[in-house]
């Protein structure tokens, strides 16, 4: 069963402020995690995300593109087999994570 991805209006900035060639690795991770966003205790590719660094990040997954030095981070909405990306940014450090804890603080999610 594939799932429905949708984007934080902030994700989609996120998406268009990487280059070509980053935009369309993204693009593909995502695709690709389509299939099976799960987390990996579920069977899935999603990285289950708990508390980083003191920001709480839980029911949260991550896709890292390690030769990119990126992460996306994204959130199951399960009754809707919806896949909602919250922010892709940089891997290089942990602001990522409170970016991503603040965007979901305010969208409610």
């Amino acid at each position: 069963m594939m799932w429905t991805t949708r984007f934080l209006p902030e994700a989609e900035v996120d998406l268009q402020k990487l280059d070509w060639s980053q935009s369309r690795k993204v693009a593909k991770a995502i695709q690709s995690t389509e299939k099976n966003p799960l987390p990996h205790s579920e069977g899935g590719y999603g990285i289950e995300l708990g508390n980083k660094g003191g920001v709480n990040l839980t029911n949260c997954l991550e896709i890292k593109l390690r030769g990119e030095g990126l992460r996306v981070i994204y959130k199951l909405i399960r009754t809707e087999i919806e896949m909602l990306v919250v922010i892709i940014g940089a891997r290089e450090d942990e602001k990522v994570y409170d970016d991503a804890n603040e965007r979901i603080t305010r969208y409610r999610l």
